[in-house]
């Protein structure tokens, strides 16, 4: 099995990590709950990390990987109580000024809608080495549990991935990408809003959609709805919740 030429590279005989000597940092994408859908690569990391900042998410399961490691949990939930980015960034070079081998463990994949560009930036500046470990993002997970393909020749050729979610000095304003499948992150109380701008926009209120919440876990449920009730169909959703809208969607003949 391949190693990590960095991992391998940091042995007892390293120097200690010291804001001078810092370890290194490695930013891993947890996926969408499941602890079999990791990498093979972020299971090797974990079970020789040192410490592990870990998101709100990330299951019991996926942390009883790394038994070793010092757990610093990190979440961020929406509309909850929770840990500032910047105070995030802080921990995180503060464990790397302490351990050799620290992971950033993140929901999903840490590109997207991870943040990562901040934790980057704050690392950079610190002068502390990092990797980045990919994850399965929740909308191809989502898309494999509900058995609906984001792209369908004839049909739907193009993906749109967002989130209505916003920087605190930025407008929640929605504002619509193109793209014959949507697929909305955080979708909650954000997707009845994107329901109704769509609607407006003179989607069809037949638009198939497709609801998935606690994806890939135990409880993970699925809803096949219609564009004109999704609101009243997100009721029922008290978990993380993603939703994608599109023709692509529609149940196969």
């Amino acid at each position: 099995m391949a190693t990590d030429p960095a991992a391998s590279a940091l042995t007892s005989d390293s120097p200690a990590p010291s804001p001078q000597h810092p370890g290194r940092v490695w930013l891993i994408g947890s996926g969408p709950g499941a602890a079999d859908l990791l990498t093979v690569r972020g299971v090797r990391l974990l079970a020789q990390a040192e410490a592990v900042l870990h998101d709100a998410l990330v299951t019991d399961e996926i942390l009883a990987l790394c038994p070793q490691a010092v757990l610093i949990p990190v979440g961020k939930r929406s509309g909850q109580r929770s840990t500032a980015q910047v105070e995030i960034n802080a921990r995180l070079v503060q464990a790397a000024q302490q351990y050799r081998r620290v992971v950033r463990l993140k929901g999903g994949d840490p590109m997207l809608f991870g943040r990562a560009d901040e934790e980057m930036r704050a690392l950079e500046a610190h002068g502390i080495p990092y990797d980045i470990v990919p994850g399965i993002t929740a909308a191809l997970a989502a898309a494999a549990s509900a058995k609906r393909p984001l792209t369908r020749r004839g049909i739907a050729r193009s993906v749109s991935l967002f989130t209505s979610s916003t920087a605190p000095d930025q407008p929640g304003e929605v504002i619509m990408p193109n793209g014959d499948t949507l697929v909305q992150y955080m979708g909650g109380r954000e997707a009845t809003a994107t329901a109704r701008r769509l609607l407006e926009l003179g989607h069809a209120p037949t638009t198939p959609v497709v609801v998935v919440e606690n994806c890939s876990r135990p409880d993970e449920r699925i809803y096949h709805l219609q564009l004109s009730a999704l609101e009243p169909g997100l009721q029922a959703c008290s978990g993380p919740v993603l939703v994608m809208i599109g023709p692509a969607l529609a149940g196969r003949d």
